[in-house]
């Protein structure tokens, strides 16, 4: 026999089931220790484990401005490059549109012939495309710059376009041909000149072979001094 309850008695019991449900139950809560697995950086099982994550210590950042549409670039390749180069307050240092002519620059890529910033921020550009590099002074000239243009520790800023790539570097362009010389032929003929011929030796005046006669006796001595004149020349004076 199944006995009734009365509407009220079950409602009640209802209520009280779920207070009981609703009601929250004391929690404990347990002090939580990292563990050293969590900061370990990910290492093959040979190396030692050290606690800590790795960190950025510098990094080359970069926009393409424009996609190339030629080869990729490769390493060990000539690249042919234009570009411009500004501190972070916005100086322009050089440009190779301010070279003589104009012309871009050409290195061996990953060569050690410029900066490390350029040695790989040409990774995955195209020949014909433009890209903007951020370089860190650890990717640039280094703690000590190059006074007075590059101050020390400072960021550059390049605007790069890679114009071509070559296994060889390019042929220097041939010089202009010099403007054509006139012929022999056509120069006038100047007229020859003789210089006087001039005697063999010069001979001198013949010398007397004896003095003059001196006077047998002398002349009459005037009272007064005559005026002086002209004794010939002694030949040795000759």
């Amino acid at each position: 026999m199944i006995a009734k309850l009365p509407s009220i008695t079950l409602l009640a019991a209802l209520a009280t089931v779920a207070t009981a449900q609703t009601t929250p139950k004391a929690t404990t809560t347990t002090p939580h220790h990292t563990t050293t697995a969590a900061k370990t950086a990910t290492t093959p099982p040979n190396i030692p484990k050290v606690v800590g994550l790795p960190k950025p210590l510098y990094t080359l950042k970069y926009i393409d401005t424009k996609i190339g549409t030629g080869a990729p670039a490769a390493e060990r390749k000539y690249y042919t490059v234009h570009y411009t180069g500004w501190l972070t307050n916005g100086t322009k240092f050089d440009s190779s549109f301010d070279h003589p002519g104009g012309e871009p620059i050409t290195f061996p890529y990953g060569a050690r012939r410029v900066i490390l910033g350029w040695d790989t921020g040409f990774q995955g550009m195209h020949v014909g495309g433009k890209r903007r590099l951020f370089v860190p002074y650890q990717l640039a000239y280094g703690e000590a710059g190059r006074p007075p243009v590059i101050p020390a520790k400072a960021d550059l800023i390049f605007d790069v376009e890679l114009v071509s790539m070559s296994d060889t570097p390019p042929q220097p362009k041939t010089p202009p041909a010099p403007a054509a010389q006139p012929k022999p032929a056509d120069t006038p003929s100047q007229p020859t000149t003789t210089a006087p011929s001039k005697p063999a030796t010069d001979t001198p005046p013949a010398q007397p072979t004896t003095p003059p006669a001196q006077p047998t006796s002398p002349p009459a001595q005037p009272t007064t001094p005559p005026a002086s004149s002209n004794n010939p020349p002694h030949p040795e004076t000759l």
